[in-house]
């Protein structure tokens, strides 16, 4: 049985409403040391769609699981025709406004780190660097047997090879980079093994039902005890993987801000929420602090694909 990944959860009584005025987080930027956690919403201006937000992916799609990836092969053989089809929409998107805001914090030294729940790249392929990809990244394929890593591009171009034709038109592409195609169109996709000894190979992601490095995790545990203050990006907090540090640093006295069209699960932490679409308010924040933000992006491209993860 497929293990359904948690949908929502239910807004505590008596928060504060939400507002429009980005001047918190002006000011907390404004004195530096700020940690960034971002979520599925800040990619979503990069045609993204996210997990949870209105009309978000999970109201329809169920991501594969680390259980049912690891079961069997026909689960497998879905799994890969579905998102190598989803790869070739998935790393075509290209770092928003949002980002880039985020590179510019970075490069005006502004931030401490960044934190990204997000398989996508577009945080480095705006030039935000030491990026910490909480739940892995698309650009990497790791064997299950031997842990050998590859280039996702690498893994393409081999089932390229395997499935000559293959080109089906799928329905939509999730936040996963998972294409809902159905049994029919899936039909005998060939998946390839690793080419070092033959084993499974997985997107160095963590799928749902899948545990976070517990060293990555304390990295993260450490960054947060190094910040003044955490600025949460387009993340709902539904579920602990992300919520945690939002607890921590709230419990340690540090502001939370948090920057979500929707409520959140860690709105009863933060100081403020301010409810606008990340890209406009990230971009009125740089301009309140004079800092340029670039309409470049970085020179490499990290690529892009698919991943079932929480945000």
């Amino acid at each position: 049985m497929r293990m359904r990944p948690t949908l929502s959860w239910t807004p505590s009584a008596g928060l504060p409403p939400a507002t429009t005025d980005p001047a918190p987080v002006v000011e907390a930027l404004r004195a530096g040391g700020v940690l960034v956690l971002s979520g599925a919403g800040i990619s979503t201006e990069s045609g993204i769609p996210d997990y949870r937000g209105e009309g978000g992916s999970l109201s329809r799609h169920t991501p594969m699981t680390y259980q049912d990836f690891t079961a069997g092969p026909q689960a497998r053989r879905r799994y890969w025709a579905r998102s190598h089809l989803g790869w070739k929409t998935f790393r075509r998107a290209r770092p928003n406004a949002g980002h880039r805001a985020v590179a510019a914090f970075g490069r005006g030294r502004l931030l401490s780190g960044v934190i990204t729940q997000n398989v996508d790249g577009l945080h480095q392929a705006a030039g935000s660097e030491d990026v910490v990809e909480l739940h892995g990244g698309l650009d990497r394929v790791v064997c299950l047997s031997c842990e050998t890593f590859v280039s996702r591009g690498e893994v393409a171009r081999r089932l390229e090879e395997a499935n000559p034709g293959f080109e089906p038109v799928a329905a939509t592409v999730n936040p996963d980079g998972d294409a809902d195609l159905t049994d029919e169109q899936v039909g005998d996709f060939r998946v390839v093994p690793c080419a070092v000894c033959g084993g499974v190979l997985k997107p160095d992601v963590v799928f749902f039902g899948e545990t976070v490095p517990a060293a990555r995790v304390e990295h993260c545990r450490e960054l947060i005890d190094g910040a003044t203050s955490l600025l949460v990006l387009g993340s709902s907090l539904t579920v602990m993987s992300g919520l945690r540090f939002v607890r921590q640093a709230a419990g340690a006295g540090k502001p939370v801000f948090i920057v979500n069209r929707e409520p959140t699960r860690g709105d009863d932490r933060a100081v403020t929420r301010i409810s606008l679409p990340l890209g406009q308010a990230l971009g009125t924040v740089a301009g309140l602090l004079g800092i340029a933000v670039e309409d470049t992006e970085a020179a490499a491209r990290p690529g892009g694909g698919e991943g079932c993860v929480s945000a």
